[in-house]
């Protein structure tokens, strides 16, 4: 048995781990495990600093995931956009593929928590349906494997589903979602990278959510990714108390950046039953990304996203940097806020229907005593409040 699975047996899961070592109320831990068990391996568990920090408050479970019953459980629409088992088809050319439902971690916000941890709701048993799936729909190039975490495979399994997917040839980008470089980066072994680069193009995306979970053995995990050629993207999910300031993010992305992983996206926390206590409001995250831009490094500046509720996808979200526009200039502010005109260029020859993708902005006029100004109530979201 290798090290990292020493570690997953130790780990924190039972109920009366959880009484012994968070006391924790015994009936409010029944009930929690019920919801959504625990596992928190001895390395993560190592990381924590004091009860309620960044690191407690992913893991350890908490009475506030009970008092959340109106989120939906699968807020992406994953079931319904799911053709056989183990696949989800969202987007024209790529496709999730579900391989296991075990994880090193049980995060506390998983958008998934509805399988994860429920061998019946991932089954290895319906992995060929999921390949016939692939084989027959030749406009898929781009394969996730996800679950849970296809890292919690042993190497020789693992091995088996690259192969066969290699054996499909419009299938040209293989990615693997993992936590294991985070939360248990004792999983990345020389074996493992040895074994992975047979199957290249592989990508990671991996994801940290917090300064303090970069650690010596989270830098040489990286650091053997990278060595082997696979390059390694960075998701964070943004979460009230664990990182919702922008001098947390800017020392996590740079951090990042430091062991050759690239930031990737911040997610808006999806609408998760169990996890609304960790929603902050939108102008938290756009309020970050406008510190981010252009006070640090351009590659260490990811996509602010909302997936979008009911499986709409993916939709960035950015600070707005168009103070005005007409057919012949555009008005800018930059990160300092000072405001820059750009001339316009009118191709006479070819004139292009904007409307499909931007509303212009008609030209400003002076208001005059006639004109009408209707007032607009607009909504204050306090923060802490769901957005």
């Amino acid at each position: 048995m290798e090290l990292w699975q020493e570690m997953i047996r130790s780990s924190v899961h039972t109920v009366d781990d959880l009484v012994e070592k968070f006391c924790i109320d015994r009936d409010v831990a029944e009930k929690l495990d019920e919801f959504f068990q625990a596992r928190i391996n001895p390395y993560y568990l190592s990381l924590i600093r004091y009860p309620g920090d960044p690191i407690w408050l992913q893991c350890v479970p908490d009475i506030a995931e009970l008092e959340d019953i109106d989120s939906p459980e699968d807020p992406l629409n994953e079931d319904d956009m799911s053709p056989v088992p183990n696949i989800t088809h969202r987007y024209p050319d790529r496709a999730l593929f579900l391989v296991t439902s075990q994880c090193g971690l049980y995060c506390r916000f998983c958008t998934r928590k509805r399988k994860v941890g429920n061998q019946s709701k991932i089954s290895m048993r319906t992995l060929d349906s999921a390949f016939r799936y692939l084989e027959q729909h030749t406009e898929i190039s781009d394969v996730i494997l996800s679950g849970g975490d296809p890292l919690m495979l042993t190497d020789s399994m693992l091995e088996k589903i690259l192969f066969r997917l290699r054996q499909i040839p419009h299938i040209q980008i293989i990615r693997l979602g993992t936590k294991m470089p985070c939360v248990l980066p004792h999983r990345i072994t020389p074996q493992l990278c040895e074994m992975l680069k047979r199957y290249h193009p592989i990508y990671v995306n991996t994801h940290f959510n917090h300064p303090w979970e970069i650690t010596n053995e989270s830098k040489r995990a990286c650091g053997m990714l990278a060595d082997a050629g696979i390059p390694v993207g960075n998701q964070c999910v943004l979460m009230k108390g664990v990182n919702d300031n922008a001098e947390t993010m800017k020392e996590l992305m740079k951090g990042l950046l430091a062991m050759r992983v690239r930031p990737y996206y911040i997610y808006q926390a999806d609408l998760t039953k169990g996890a609304n206590h960790f929603r902050t409001p939108l102008r938290v995250g756009m309020e970050i990304m406008d510190k981010l831009r252009g006070h640090i490094s351009g590659l260490a500046v990811p996509q602010f996203v909302i997936d979008a509720p009911g499986g709409g996808g993916k939709i960035p979200m950015l600070p707005n940097y168009v103070i005005s526009q007409d057919d012949e200039k555009i008005v800018l502010r930059n990160f300092r806020y000072n405001i820059y005109e750009y001339p316009d260029v009118r191709d006479e020859s070819k004139v292009t229907d904007q409307s499909m993708f931007m509303r212009k902005t008609p030209r400003r006029r002076t208001l005059q005593k006639k004109d009408k100004i209707k007032k607009v109530k607009i909504p204050v979201i306090q923060n802490g409040e769901g957005s």
